[in-house]
């Protein structure tokens, strides 16, 4: 009966879990003491399973035949007084749960010195109960040299609150190669903020211990012991925006050591460990390897981790899957995942089924997540159920939801409370709301409280929000600071904001005619003559910033784009920008269009454009329709013109309607 040495392991004997944190302990290491006996190295530890477990045998491997074929021959071994053989079969029938037939076979192979013996007579006593004189054996086999006996000392020492003697221990099952060990004193050290944790992570992980590996993983990519892949979002006087949808922060992040720490998710993940395969998702899809990512979150969600469930129903509703998304999301939910429930409460939303969003959004709420009483107002208040609406985001609000409190403050200005807006404005602002910071800017700027108004609007604008950036952009113009104001309006214009892109192009404009020393012409404004007058061709990025804006709508940009085109002498082009400004309702659009059409000779058209814009309050096109009438001896309708064109002005118009209409009149009198 050969004993193949060094093959000896710790087992699980109880659910995984670290140590708990113990308070540091000032007292020194124990001595280590002296054993009864010489005891030598028959069967010793290696690598063991992990996330770590507690204490457990060490059972030697043994040549030949099954388990009951050994035990039977260790028995008979072990009854003619073979030591080596008692400790064999002692270690067999504690493997298997017999404690009372496992421990007189123990103490008899311990009297004669076998150290394995001891390590397992000392699991057999914690196992009952008895953790002070389990920790005298472990501390004899430990003195002899066993790794697992020195892991589980430390281990017992940490949970009496010993740290240094914990430390110790550890430190000698580490350094003998132990993988539990090392990942023991790691967790320690990493306890203590102790940089050397990392070190002994690695050589836990280099052994194949998966929990190891993830906790390496997590120091290398700098996550730390942030758990919480996802948080509560939102926005909005503005509105609002729910937080169902996927917040940017997945735990995953680019670092200089993110390669190494995908390399440690990746062995962990492929070990089993369902939080590793989370993690190892959520970076390959910050990467855009979003077939991969499926892959590493549908592992972890059907081994039972419910944020990657979550994650995986997001997955599958950007590639336009929702019912499947909805599976997986429902499978979190009733795991208790708060923001699946609120990504299914969203859903149901948008089809229109009220109430199977609100019974989700209740289901968040109770899972603790308090997007769902959030997501529950904006619910409320889409149903126009405000006061409903109120008590919701109230609830969210003093919980600290931010974009909460915007929304509560958003409602009560709505209902005339401006004094009960304001500290929940305040509240949402101080707390990171960009929008409450946008919004307090309009209350002050509200109540003609220039400065403050432009404080929050600067808050607002520095964190990204485009119509704050506008906002400090033309107080900037209004002060003369017109670098600055360029600044902040090329920032509003690249988010999005067609006045922005409108106002850059007139600032552009501006600067390059006074460079080249001319004065400001037309921009087709209501008291210019627009295309009649002319202008030279404008420079390229300011007529590509008026048609940013002229694409998103904005009129007064389309007028300015027809101008610069028609002083090219792009004629088509210049008609298209000037018609889509009309049909927009532009009447400087209708009466340059007009100028246009009578340039070619078509005075039909062009008086059915005059028309159009003096209707809608253009002096300059009731003059000229006044002009057209005289020239065509409709002296009754002239008069009428030139009446519109008075009272419409500008001054210069009306000084000019005045003298034809005084002409008008004599002729009429005549």
């Amino acid at each position: 009966m050969a004993l193949m040495g060094e093959k000896a392991s710790l087992l699980e004997s109880g659910p995984s879990a670290a140590p708990p944190d113990a308070a540091d302990h000032a007292a020194a290491p124990a001595a280590g003491g002296s054993a009864p006996h010489a005891f030598r190295a028959s069967h010793s530890t290696g690598p063991g399973p992990s996330p770590e477990p507690g204490p457990a045998p060490e059972a030697a491997a043994v040549e030949g035949g099954g388990t009951e074929t050994q035990e039977a021959r260790h028995r008979r071994a072990a009854e003619a007084g073979d030591a080596a053989a008692a400790g064999v079969l002692g270690a067999l029938l504690l493997r298997r749960g017999d404690l009372d037939g496992a421990e007189p076979h123990l103490r008899a192979a311990t009297a004669t010195g076998d150290r394995a013996a001891a390590n397992n007579l000392g699991v057999l006593l914690h196992q009952r109960g008895y953790g002070d004189e389990a920790a005298g054996w472990w501390r004899i086999a430990a003195v002899a040299g066993s790794a697992a006996a020195a892991h589980a000392l430390g281990r017992h020492c940490r949970e009496r609150g010993d740290e240094a003697g914990a430390e110790y221990w550890l430190r000698q099952s580490a350094e003998s190669g132990h993988a539990l060990g090392a990942y023991a004193l790691a967790d320690l050290l990493e306890h203590r903020s102790d940089v050397g944790a990392e070190r002994w992570f690695r050589a836990a992980a280099e052994q194949g211990h998966r929990e190891a590996a993830f906790r390496l993983a997590r120091i290398l990519d700098g996550s730390g012991r942030r758990d919480a892949l996802f948080g509560p979002s939102g926005e909005t006087f503005a509105g609002a925006r729910t937080g169902s949808g996927r917040p940017p922060d997945t735990g995953a992040r680019k670092v200089p050591g993110g390669g190494a720490a995908e390399q440690w998710y990746r062995q962990a993940a492929a070990r089993g460990h369902r939080r590793a395969a989370l993690r190892l998702g959520a970076l390959l899809e910050e990467r855009g390897e979003l077939k991969e990512a499926g892959r590493w979150y549908l592992s972890a969600a059907k081994a039972g981790e419910p944020r990657a469930a979550c994650a995986l129903g997001f997955l599958l509703r950007d590639a336009g899957d929702e019912e499947s998304a909805a599976v997986w999301w429902r499978r979190a939910a009733q795991q208790g995942d708060g923001n699946a429930a609120n990504a299914l409460g969203a859903l149901h939303a948008d089809r229109g089924e009220q109430q199977t969003a609100e019974r989700w959004y209740r289901a968040a709420l109770d899972a603790g997540d308090v997007n769902g009483a959030f997501n529950l107002g904006l619910l409320c208040a889409g149903q126009g159920r405000t006061d409903q609406a109120e008590q919701w985001y109230r609830r969210a609000a003093y919980a600290g939801h931010r974009e909460a409190a915007n929304a509560l403050a958003v409602l009560l200005l709505q209902q005339g409370d401006a004094a009960g807006a304001e500290p929940w404005f305040s509240k949402a602002a101080e707390a990171g709301s960009v929008d409450a910071a946008f919004n307090l800017g309009i209350l002050y700027s509200g109540r003609e409280e220039a400065e403050e108004a432009r404080r929050w609007y600067e808050r607002a604008a520095s964190a990204g929000h485009t119509e704050a950036a506008l906002q400090v952009g033309m107080a900037l113009l209004r002060d003369g600071d017109e670098r600055a104001a360029e600044r902040h309006l090329r920032c509003a214009a690249g988010g999005g904001s067609a006045e922005a892109a409108f106002r850059l192009g007139a600032l552009l404009d501006r600067a390059d005619r006074v460079a080249r020393g001319r004065g400001a012409g037309t921009d087709g404004g209501a008291g210019g003559s627009g295309a009649a007058d002319g202008a030279a061709e404008g420079p390229a990025e300011c007529e590509e910033w008026y048609e940013r804006a002229a694409r998103q709508g904005h009129r007064r940009a389309q007028v300015r784009c027809g101008t610069l085109a028609a002083a090219r002498g792009d004629t088509v082009r210049a008609a298209r920008w000037y018609r889509r400004a009309a049909d927009a309702g532009s009447r400087n659009g209708a009466f340059n269009l007009g100028l246009l059409y009578a340039r070619e000779g078509s005075e039909p058209e062009a008086a059915l454009w005059w028309t159009r814009a003096a209707e809608a309050g253009h002096g300059r096109a009731a003059l000229r329709l006044a002009l057209l009438a005289a020239r065509r001896g409709e002296l009754v309708a002239a008069q009428r013109w030139c009446s519109d064109a008075v009272r419409l002005g500008p001054p210069e118009v009306a000084e000019r309607a005045a003298r034809l209409l005084d002409a008008l009149r004599q002729e009429l009198s005549a």
